[in-house]
């Protein structure tokens, strides 16, 4: 099947459906692409222009892999930098606000440096990124943060 739209504005929604395997596709669009489901690419993905993703905020230090890549937590108590639903390969960003300077520990699955884990625990923002292997999650962390880099 081959579906061509060319010279066309205005086209709000095209809808592709197709049951079993759809061997290639090619899109190439001019303006904004918004993409329902899940796309799994098995060649390279080339973007010029920005990527972005939506941040989930998670204020328990439990982050539900499957929510996205990108997260925003305050914790209002002691807890457990936690991955859930693991997923091989996907890496991504945590905005930690401990303000309240809550201990935090680490799960089994979370590998993290003694010395990100103690700066962490202690009242400041934070940077962290992870990168998972499917099994275990890797963090690594900034120090206490401040709006003017002081």
């Amino acid at each position: 099947m081959s579906v061509t739209i060319n010279g066309t504005t205005g086209i709000t929604t095209v809808d592709l459906t197709a049951s079993g395997d759809v061997s290639a596709v090619d899109i190439t669009a001019s303006g904004a692409l918004a993409v329902t489901g899940t796309i799994t690419a098995s060649g390279d993905i080339d973007v010029s222009g920005a990527a972005t993703g939506t941040i989930t905020t998670d204020n328990d230090l439990s982050f539900d892999m499957s929510a996205g890549n990108n997260f925003k937590c305050t914790p209002t108590a002691t807890g457990t930098l936690t991955f859930t639903n693991i997923t091989s390969g996907q890496s991504g960003n945590i905005w930690l606000d401990n303000s309240g300077g809550y201990a935090i520990s680490a799960a089994a699955t979370t590998y993290i440096a003694a010395a990100d884990l103690t700066a962490i625990s202690t009242a400041g923002i934070y940077f962290l990124s992870y990168y998972s292997d499917g099994t275990n999650v890797v963090v690594s962390g900034s120090q206490a943060l401040t709006s003017g880099g002081a």
